[in-house]
C-alpha cells in the first residue's frame, strides 16, 4: 500500500458547488428510501469511518444522517476507554453499539482505534497490537456471517491540505473542539501513521469487509463518492412509503382557553436582532 501522497501546486481544485447539492439532494433521497428498506427487511448496517485526522469523516457522517430516521439509524463516537473498560476483552465495547433488526449504525472512528492512534502513540502494548491485527477479520468475518452489512471506509487526505484544516479550525470559534493535542501528533508522526495504516490494511482488508478509500482532499467530492458507494453496497429495493391522508381539522370548541399573558414566552432575540440589522441597512 502506498503512502498518502502530498499535494504540490496551487490547492485541490473543488466540486462545484451548485452541482455538488443538486447530487447531494438526489443521493439523501435515495438514502431515506435505503433506510426504509432497512427497517423493513430488519437489515443490519455497519458503516465505519476511518482516516487521518481532518481528513473530511464528520462531515460525510453529516450528510448521510441528516434526513434519516434518528430512530433507527445513529452514529457510534466512542470517548477515550474508562478504566474498566480497560480490562475488557478489546472488542467488548464495541460490541454493544452493534445494530439490532432494522437499524444502520455509523462508527465514527472503531476498533480500528488499536491499529491506528493506540499503536502510533503507545497507548497500547506491542502485544496487545498484533493481537487486534491477528483477531480483527475473524470478528469481522463473524459479524458478516450473522448477516450484518459492513461496509469499511479509510479517508485519505494528503498532508498540505490537513495542514490548512487544522489552521482553519484554530481560528474558527465553533470548530476549534476538533483540534486535540492527539490531532497534532498527526503532523508530526505522519510517517509512522502512514506505515500504521498500510499495516492495518495489509491484514485486515479481506475478502468479506474490504477497505474502500475515499480521496478527500475536495471534501464535496468525498461527501459524493462515499454516500454513492454506500448505496452500492446495499442491496436495497426502493420502498415507496404508506400513504397517508391528513385529516380535516376540526373546529375550535367554545371553552375559553387560557391568555397568553399567564404564560412565560422566550424573548424575541431574532426581532431585535433584525430591527438592528434594518437600522444598518
Amino acid at each position: 500500500m502506498s503512502h498518502s501522497k502530498k499535494s504540490s501546486g496551487p490547492l485541490v481544485k473543488r466540486m462545484p458547488k451548485k452541482v455538488y447539492e443538486a447530487e447531494l439532494e438526489k443521493l439523501q433521497i435515495e438514502l431515506v428510501g435505503m433506510q426504509q428498506w432497512v427497517i423493513e427487511t430488519g437489515s443490519r448496517v455497519v458503516v465505519i469511518f476511518e482516516g487521518r485526522d481532518a481528513a473530511g469523516k464528520g462531515g460525510a457522517i453529516k450528510r448521510i444522517m441528516q434526513y434519516l430516521n434518528p430512530r433507527s439509524a445513529r452514529v457510534v463516537a466512542l470517548p477515550t476507554p474508562n478504566k474498566r473498560e480497560k480490562g475488557q476483552w478489546y472488542f467488548q465495547r464495541y460490541i454493544q453499539h452493534l445494530p439490532t433488526k432494522g437499524e444502520i449504525v455509523l462508527m465514527d472512528r472503531s476498533w480500528y482505534n488499536r491499529a491506528g492512534v493506540e499503536h502510533v502513540l503507545g497507548y497500547c502494548t506491542p502485544e496487545q497490537y498484533k493481537r487486534f491485527l491477528h483477531q480483527v477479520p475473524t470478528f469481522e468475518r463473524m459479524l458478516v456471517e450473522d448477516g450484518i452489512i459492513l461496509v469499511k471506509y479509510w479517508f485519505s487526505v494528503s498532508d498540505e491540505v490537513q495542514e490548512e484544516r487544522f489552521h482553519s479550525r484554530l481560528n474558527d470559534p465553533m470548530r476549534r473542539w476538533k483540534l486535540s493535542e492527539t490531532d497534532l501528533f498527526s503532523i508530526t508522526k505522519w510517517e509512522d501513521y502512514s506505515d500504521a495504516k498500510d499495516a492495518m490494511f495489509e491484514a485486515t482488508d479481506h475478502a468479506d469487509a474490504r477497505w474502500w478509500t475515499i480521496e478527500s482532499d475536495d471534501k464535496r467530492a468525498a461527501r459524493i463518492n462515499s454516500i454513492h458507494h454506500l448505496l452500492s453496497q446495499i442491496p436495497y429495493e426502493p420502498r415507496e412509503p404508506e400513504p397517508v391522508k391528513i385529516p380535516k381539522r376540526p373546529g375550535a370548541d367554545n371553552e375559553d382557553r387560557p391568555p397568553k399573558a399567564e404564560f412565560e414566552y422566550v424573548p424575541d432575540h431574532a426581532a431585535a436582532v433584525t430591527k438592528k440589522a434594518d437600522k444598518k441597512s
